[in-house]
């Protein structure tokens, strides 16, 4: 069913690399990269930080939601990497559309890679708290096995930079289309 949109779809936890990592093979491939972050920054004319202060998680996950339906209507995502935002996962109903969209990649990290990668957690409204590691060990508890059932390959990034997370998504890619 995905791989018949001919699209890679980027899933994981913030700091897994989906942005980088998705801009590295869509060069590589010579597909559109985009990200659900950046598209929902753009339609909305304010940042994620923003959103969230302004309208709160709950207005931010429908903004998420309505973006999927709209990106699933017809063919309007073709030949194009889809870096799509941490949490994007955890609706029920964002689950198929992104398994629609096209492959799904989980690039999966650690909560000690995690903490490292995301840094003071600026620009991160989820991680804006005392216990940053703390938030990160939880929120993968949830979020972990919801990546997983979502995910047509997994990809430990624990090890690996850019180019090595991103060369596994190729030779995977390569053997489907």
């Amino acid at each position: 069913m995905g791989a018949r949109r001919n699209n890679i779809c980027l899933i994981g936890y913030m700091g897994s690399g989906k942005t980088s990592v998705g801009r590295f093979v869509s060069d590589r491939l010579d597909m559109a990269f985009k990200d659900t972050d950046e598209m929902i920054e753009t339609l909305e004319d304010r940042s994620i930080p923003q959103i969230f202060k302004e309208s709160g998680e709950p207005r931010f996950r429908e903004l998420e939601h309505e973006l999927l339906c709209k990106l699933s209507e017809g063919d309007t995502l073709r030949n194009t990497v889809l870096s799509t935002g941490g949490g994007i996962v955890m609706d029920k109903g964002n689950r198929p559309l992104i398994k629609d969209l096209g492959t799904v990649f989980y690039l999966r990290a650690g909560a000690d890679t995690l903490y490292k990668r995301v840094g003071k957690g600026a620009g991160r409204p989820l991680l804006d708290t005392d216990d940053m590691y703390k938030k990160i060990c939880d929120m993968l508890i949830l979020r972990g096995p919801v990546y997983e059932e979502c995910a047509d390959h997994i990809i430990d990034t624990d090890e690996l930079d850019i180019a090595g997370a991103a060369k596994k998504i190729l030779e995977i890619w390569r053997t489907i289309v």
